[in-house]
């Protein structure tokens, strides 16, 4: 009879968040696979866990399942545990939960952490309907799709990204969305947790050029009824879209569907600013 796999969820931030059930998991399984087992070892010493533990990284987690499949085949109880949070929810752990079902595994999730909930109970946007889109793709192009696919849904947009790129995302999604509120939350349960709310342009502006510190999620509020632009709003999206290369035409077209403006409107003023 094959082990079983938990699926652990360790802190954010705060030690404190640690469960007693996943403790008693951690100590009582043959194994712990870790996103980084220098990370996870912290941990585990910090609260007397001596369990043996093997590295899971994202970038080999294909390769590398395969271990970890044979000894829960062997029968051995294994738990899945990632840096921070849940593991699968945009971190390693998706394939070998899903290749291990295929293998007639008992997959046990033991709850705790989750960035993005976290962000959701205290960020102060509607929480009864949410999409998370987790990263958004490096490629400007493949995150502007990704966007165009959700712009339409009146749930609360939740995605995480890195303190790098913060400030080119919500530039970007100021760009796309427009005027919408919108949350930011970084270093969640930690010493110097934050919230900061306003619109995706005023964030924007806020966050121009500047690298935080700690990893970072992102709300976004929904599709409102109210869906009409001011000119300011427009202005300073078509100056963006313009400064990136995009043409007037393409640019003015794209936003109508937006802005709540005509085409035909935006495309007159996309020509004075032009001049």
């Amino acid at each position: 009879m094959p082990g079983r796999l938990f699926v652990v969820a360790t802190p954010i931030g705060n030690l404190g968040d640690l469960s007693p059930r996943a403790m008693e998991v951690l100590r009582a399984v043959a194994l712990i696979a870790a996103e980084d087992t220098r990370h996870t070892r912290g941990l585990l010493d910090k609260f007397g866990i001596e369990t043996p533990t093997t590295s899971l990284p994202a970038f080999a987690e294909g390769q590398r399942a395969g271990a970890i499949l044979e000894r829960l085949a062997a029968g051995h109880d294994v738990a899945l545990v990632t840096d921070a949070g849940t593991p699968a929810i945009s971190d390693p752990g998706e394939k070998l939960v899903v290749e291990a079902l295929a293998a007639g595994v008992t997959i046990i999730p033991v709850p705790g952490p989750a960035a993005f909930v976290a962000a959701l109970s205290a960020g102060g946007l509607p929480t009864g309907r949410f999409h998370f889109l987790g990263f958004l793709p490096r490629q400007v192009s493949e995150a502007k799709a990704m966007i165009e696919e959700v712009q339409a849904l009146s749930a609360t947009l939740v995605l995480y990204e890195s303190p790098r790129r913060v400030g080119d995302t919500l530039a970007s999604l100021a760009q796309w969305l427009g005027p919408r509120r919108a949350v930011v939350a970084r270093e969640l349960t930690k010493l110097h947790e934050e919230f900061v709310r306003g619109t995706l342009p005023e964030l924007a502006e806020r966050y121009a050029g500047v690298e935080v510190l700690g990893e970072v999620v992102v709300l976004v509020e929904g599709r409102t009824g109210d869906t009409r632009w001011t000119e300011d709003e427009v202005k300073r999206a078509l100056v963006t879209g313009l400064s990136s290369g995009e043409r007037l035409k393409s640019l003015t077209t794209e936003l109508s569907k937006r802005a709540g403006w005509s085409a035909h409107d935006l495309y007159r003023l996309g020509l004075t600013l032009k001049d």
